[in-house]
């Protein structure tokens, strides 16, 4: 078969693929499905609705096929209240930096000087010139992230640490220069560019806002609703292509470098064999959120700002809210807590069918010398990690002398006996 013959094959594969799917009018009713429909039990609904809003949750939101199955708000928020993304917002921009590929404006292996100008980090001229904007997108810049403002895009503020491509690092600095790479590019705005190429066209309102060295995108809950949509579509909005490039959309999907399987450019994926967390030079066994579909992939901000997509069941969900989980600034135990009760809403007959769910509660946190661990299952092997990467075994068992180590953020990595490990912040006094 050649190559065009396989090229136009996989187009009809995505267009058809989005047919598949309902997409919302920009004005008028968005249509719904019953959750009886689904076979999902009220019990089970009641019990999601309580967590959520016991995690100070504002909004919530599932897409089935693009119809609205749960839209729930808290606390007086409504659909019409306007919330940040935070590094949600990471998985917006990359989609732009893709259009603008498309549409020839650039290309994600130009050196990132072609377009914010030489000096804009305190590299030589030759280190600069080997970051690239595909390095900007998978969190591998090697700029120096280690005990610096990690928000600061001054030049002062963007030090070398590690050839480009060899380290991964969840760097805010780096990825938000890419709105200024992407103004360069096109000549305007980075709100011009998201409203003439996604907003208008979707029916989605929304503005990066500047916030301090931050560019962070505000909307409503159903404009990020729109967005996951049109990335279920594989770039589609009905009959319109919004990101046709289906190469770009699959590598932003997928792991883009060995560093961090979990990250792809600027999404985090599921299912994967290890991960890395923000902060963090450690590899972590397993997926980043055990819990759920393996196929799905998210953008996941500070506070737990969530929009998570999942291809093989064609769901959208959508979470905005204060912090639901351990202050984390992406994944955090909230994500595997929901995704547990997500996939707990079919009926079942037996018990068995059940997951069993796990908890674990550090008290007193912050710790002074005795660190005691409450938890419903039996520890199986217990480890400390430090922001820098470096890792200590501690005993099994619930009560642990942590009064040698230095006083510091510090995270816990604790596995019970036939659960998923859990990933506790810790703070040791």
């Amino acid at each position: 078969m050649s190559w065009r013959i396989t090229v136009f094959l996989l187009f009809l594969v995505g267009i058809s693929y989005s047919q598949s799917l309902y997409f919302p009018p920009t004005f008028g009713a968005w249509e719904t499905t019953d959750p009886e429909e689904l076979g999902w039990c009220e019990d089970e609904l009641n019990g999601l609705q309580e967590f959520l809003d016991e995690r100070d949750t504002k909004s919530f939101i599932v897409l089935k096929e693009g119809r609205i199955v749960l839209e729930w708000y808290y606390d007086g928020f409504t659909q019409d209240s306007i919330w940040y993304w935070a590094s949600a917002g990471k998985s917006l921009t990359a989609t732009l930096v893709g259009i603008a590929q498309e549409e020839g404006l650039l290309s994600i292996d130009d050196p990132t000087s072609d377009y914010l100008g030489t000096g804009w980090t305190q590299l030589s001229p030759e280190q600069e010139s080997q970051i690239t904007i595909r390095h900007q997108l998978t969190m591998t810049t090697g700029l120096n992230d280690i005990a610096v403002d990690v928000d600061c895009t001054d030049p002062a503020c963007l030090t070398y640490l590690a050839e480009p491509g060899t380290r991964w690092a969840y760097h805010n600095a780096p990825y938000t220069l890419l709105g200024a790479v992407i103004e360069a590019a096109s000549g305007q705005t980075l709100n011009q560019f998201f409203n003439t190429r996604v907003g208008n066209r979707i029916g989605a309102l929304g503005a990066y806002i500047s916030l301090n060295y931050n560019r962070v995108f505000f909307s409503r809950t159903r404009d990020m609703a729109r967005f996951g949509l049109m990335i279920l579509g594989n770039g589609q909005w009905g009959v319109n292509s919004i990101l046709g490039d289906q190469s770009y959309l699959t590598a932003m999907t997928t792991p883009s470098q060995d560093l961090n399987p979990a990250y792809g450019y600027l999404w985090w994926l599921n299912g994967q064999e290890s991960f890395q967390q923000p902060r963090l030079q450690f590899n972590f066994e397993g997926s980043i959120i055990p819990t759920a579909p393996d196929d799905m992939f998210a953008g996941l901000g500070k506070n737990d700002q969530k929009v998570y997509v999942v291809p093989s069941q064609d769901l959208v969900v959508v979470r905005l809210g204060n912090d639901a989980g351990e202050g984390l600034l992406a994944l955090s135990d909230f994500d595997s807590l929901l995704w547990q009760k997500i996939e707990a809403l079919a009926c079942v007959t037996s018990t068995t069918d059940i997951p069993s769910e796990k908890t674990l509660r550090v008290a007193p946190n912050p710790v002074r010398g005795q660190m005691q661990l409450q938890t419903d299952g039996l520890i199986e092997s217990l480890q400390l990690i430090a922001i820098t990467g470096q890792n200590w075994p501690l005993p099994a068992q619930n009560s642990v002398d942590v009064s040698n180590f230095p006083p510091g953020l510090y995270w816990l990595e604790t596995k019970l006996v036939g659960a998923q490990p859990i990933i506790t912040k810790v703070i040791l006094n």
